[in-house]
């Protein structure tokens, strides 16, 4: 969706937002010319408040079936919203800040990339809704003896698995329904979701990992099954973490990830951003300052831990600030330093 999103925005040369139908933000492309408060809340918040949507609503666009041109206000830029709409149903809406070279051809040139972009949106919007059984089909012989319908809430746990490992385990507790067909398009390596009582989501992972060797990563609980689709995000987004974050490998479960709830949602452009704000710390320095950063600046703990003395520590310290440019007195400073480090981790090839 992003690289979609980048491609229009380049092809229009105009600052483009995609969000669902429920307003909710999906993807940004760069800042191109003025920036209006809708747009930059939208991007902070990654949300539009309820009078914007109201406001931008009442111009048709949830029914209408091509690009809705709404007029500027004081303080709110005009725009274009195309809506994307699969099937003929409207599932999300493109948006580009009007910049008086938004032409209907140009629009019409770029009808493919919203064309995509909307099936992408209706796919999973159809795997959210979907059967609870459909959407981790399971193989008959799993199935069989799953007994995904017992009460109580559910979890989802992903595992990548070696490519050359057909079909999910034989030895997956009773309750436990796996789909060995998820795959993941960035990753070489196949995905298994595996959808088990809450109560055994730990132990299957563990089990997983075990029979893998690979990391695992567990969702959050969830009472109606028929929202495990959203469990299985979260679960995505935790083995994500267990694969790039030593200390959450190799099974991370989203309830214990703190920050990397917050940093494993980010996009990997975003991501770069925010590491580039590190990125010229040598790997011991970074590794001091973020031990120092972690142990809330008590400095002769993090010496402790890092096994060096505290004027070692100080004289890395003070070359991270000369580094960087950040003062590490400065608590916005130290605050963005640290979620810089952090974010470095989730990137590839990070070491």
């Amino acid at each position: 969706m992003q690289d979609i999103v980048d491609e229009i925005s380049r092809l229009l040369d105009a600052s483009v937002t995609l969000e669902d139908r429920s307003f909710n933000l999906l993807a940004y492309g760069a800042q191109s010319g003025d920036i209006d408060r809708v747009r930059q809340e939208s991007i902070l918040r990654r949300h539009a408040s309820d009078e914007v949507r109201a406001h931008f609503e009442a111009y048709g666009i949830a029914t209408a079936t091509g690009p809705v041109r709404i007029p500027g206000l004081p303080g709110l830029l005009g725009r274009v919203c195309v809506p994307l709409r699969h099937g003929g149903v409207t599932y999300g809406y493109l948006w580009a800040l009007e910049s008086g070279a938004l032409t209907d051809e140009r629009l019409a040139a770029v009808a493919p990339l919203v064309g995509r972009a909307a099936a992408l949106l209706a796919t999973q919007a159809r795997g959210r809704h979907a059967p609870l059984r459909q959407f981790f089909s399971a193989d008959p012989a799993v199935r069989a003896t799953a007994g995904v319908d017992a009460e109580g809430p559910v979890t989802a746990v992903a595992v990548r698995t070696p490519a050359e490992v057909p079909g999910p385990p034989r030895t997956l507790p009773r309750g436990v329904l796996a789909d060995p067909d998820v795959t993941e398009t960035a990753v070489d390596a196949p995905l298994l979701a595996v959808l088990a009582p809450a109560a055994q989501a730990a132990h299957v992972a563990r089990l997983l990992h075990g029979l893998y060797g690979m990391a695992a990563g567990i969702g959050g609980p969830r009472d109606d099954p028929g929202e495990a689709w959203q469990s299985w995000r979260e679960a995505l987004l935790a083995l994500r973490v267990a694969e790039h974050v030593e200390r959450h490998a190799p099974v991370a479960d989203w309830s214990g990830l703190g920050v990397y709830r917050l940093l494993a949602r980010l996009s990997p452009r975003d991501l770069a951003d925010l590491a580039a704000e590190s990125a010229a710390l040598t790997p011991r320095i970074a590794m001091s300052v973020e031990a120092y950063l972690d142990h809330a600046g008590q400095v002769q703990e993090t010496a402790a831990a890092l096994g060096v003395h505290r004027q070692t520590l100080y004289y890395r310290l003070g070359k991270a600030g000369h580094l960087t440019g950040l003062d590490l007195a400065d608590g916005e400073d130290r605050l963005l330093l640290h979620l810089s480090l952090k974010a470095a981790a989730l990137l590839p090839g990070h070491v």
